[in-house]
């Protein structure tokens, strides 16, 4: 018979045949994209292994850049990945109603609850849904209501700056010194929890992680961002069928340990019975928690909002409400403390606001809009945002099928392309000079023009309808506690000499910060 004319007949003849096709594979790779002209390491032409294991290394932010610097604002990561470094291409690629989608990067990052996969707005490719689950969610994480949430993000606030009195300024065993980055990622968790359940989740009373959640989700982001990059992984891994079918049919527990934990919560919170009529301390309004602004959205859309989407919702804050937020807050306090002088200038203005009497508390909190607008407060946010963006990786999205013109190339459709905040952040047609330097001044030195193109290009939380839904609770966050911390206490790095140790994983997250706190004799 033909057929068997054709099969190799010896154990050496299958395997010419295997490699003969992973030759051809590689080639088609390499020459079958439309890509041929742009320019990247030659072994990630052939194959996105070399972005497995980039990422594998944990600092891919670093040889992205370089790779810029090397070949210029477009750069071929893999046989159908283009990284764009030039910063107003942001413009282009993540611009409302664009065509462009999200990649295969991204559902990987859906966890797991009975066998099915948690889509949220961050995690989904499909652009419809997308938008109408933010349309039944958005008004929840505007500013205008997260400023009622005031009173609950001052409650964390004022544990923990209570706690860390008692367990370091004055308790002479400790000295003062203390892991300050833990203590930031403790107090993110707890203010998403108290906006999230209408209570506190420990991290802030009890000192510790409570549950390993922070553990479970570092685990969680290591195997998101290196299975990521070749996402068929992630179908022989954890969402491979026969896991998924146990996992649907109660046979084994393969929940997200992050799921388990949002359950538990959203159980305590039913038990209080904390809905929509409870009441804010000294006689505030009346006011909702996300879970509470979750249920109501299920009950006017039941068929859309499921019981398994509000806990969806739950998980994405947990997942992306706290890393993201106290990743920021190490860069904003680790900045400033390598650069005194920048932390005098600021200190120089919280102390002039405080003697106008333009803080109303009688403590060291602020409100929102008393710091919103300081300048210099801005400006040193901004810059750290910019000099130490959270997310470490490329945003990617797949290129219309008309494709599209960016820096001189035509790219096809089908293309997946994507910024890096890490690489557009230093393009100095945007930022200015020294964009490699901590220099908060730019965001004041510049005219309205070159300011409000920096603004556009600030691609901490993304752009366009993918915007991070969250930013506006991140910035809540970041605006009250570092005046808080500042006005509180003195603050020093334990050995200056000592550099945090920065880990990719997706978010780019600091470890060896190590801070000694000393309370003032008065607040500033």
């Amino acid at each position: 018979m033909i057929i068997e004319q054709i099969l190799p007949k010896t154990p050496l003849g299958v395997l010419a045949v295997i490699l003969s096709l992973l030759a051809a594979k590689l080639v088609v790779n390499r020459f079958g994209g439309g890509l041929n002209g742009i320019p990247g390491p030659f072994a990630a032409s052939f194959t996105d292994w070399w972005r497995v294991f980039i990422v594998w290394g944990r600092r891919p932010e670093l040889t992205h850049i370089k790779l810029h610097e090397k070949y210029g604002p477009l750069v071929r990561l893999g046989p159908r990945t283009v990284s764009v470094g030039n910063a107003e291409a942001i413009k282009t690629i993540y611009a409302l109603n664009a065509g462009f989608v999200k990649s295969g990067f991204y559902p990987v990052q859906q966890t797991i609850a009975n066998g099915h996969c948690l889509q949220s707005m961050f995690n989904t490719t499909d652009e419809k849904f997308h938008a109408r689950l933010r349309r039944s969610v958005s008004s929840a994480y505007s500013m205008s209501t997260l400023v009622n949430f005031e009173p609950l993000v001052d409650s964390t606030s004022e544990e923990f700056l209570k706690q860390l009195k008692q367990r370091y300024t004055r308790n002479e065993k400790a000295k003062g010194e203390l892991d300050f980055g833990q203590w930031l990622q403790f107090y993110a968790f707890d203010v998403i929890g108290e906006l999230t359940y209408s209570k506190r989740l420990g991290f802030v009373d009890r000192g510790e992680d409570v549950d390993d959640i922070i553990h479970n989700l570092e685990g969680l982001l290591n195997y998101v961002a290196v299975v990521g990059q070749l996402p068929i992984l992630d179908k022989l891994l954890l969402k491979n069928p026969f896991r998924m079918w146990m996992s649907k049919h109660n046979l084994l527990n393969f929940n997200s340990p992050v799921v388990e934990f949002a359950k538990r919560r959203m159980a305590e919170r039913s038990d209080i019975e904390k809905e929509a009529q409870e009441e804010l301390p000294a006689g505030k309004p009346a006011r909702k928690d996300f879970l509470s602004r979750f249920k109501d959205a299920r009950k006017k859309d039941p068929d859309f909002i499921s019981e398994e989407r509000v806990l969806a919702l739950t998980v994405a804050n947990m997942f992306a409400g706290s890393d993201t937020t106290a990743i920021s807050l190490r860069a904003v306090f680790y900045l400033l403390l390598k650069h005194p002088q920048k932390m005098e200038k600021l200190l120089h203005e919280l102390s002039t606001e405080s003697q106008a009497g333009r803080f109303a508390r009688p403590d060291a909190l602020v409100q929102w809009e008393e710091v919103r607008s300081l300048p210099y407060l801005s400006a040193v946010i901004n810059e750290a945002l910019r000099c130490h963006p959270a997310a470490g990786l490329t945003l990617e999205r797949v290129v219309p099928s008309q494709g599209i013109d960016v820096a001189g190339q035509r790219i096809p459709g089908g293309t997946v392309v994507g910024c890096s905040a890490w690489v557009v952040h230093r393009d100095e047609s945007v930022f200015g000079s020294r964009t490699d330097e901590f220099r908060p001044e730019r965001w004041i030195d510049a005219n309205p023009a070159e300011l409000s193109l920096m603004k556009s290009c600030l691609f901490s939380f993304g752009a366009g309808s993918r915007t991070c839904i969250g930013k506006n609770i991140s910035l809540l966050e970041i605006f009250k506690l570092v005046p808080a911390i500042l006005r509180t206490f003195e603050l020093e790095l334990v050995d200056p000499d000592s550099p945090w140790v920065l880990h990719n994983a997706w978010f780019v997250k600091q470890s060896n910060l190590f801070v000694r706190l000393k309370e003032r004799e008065s607040i500033l």
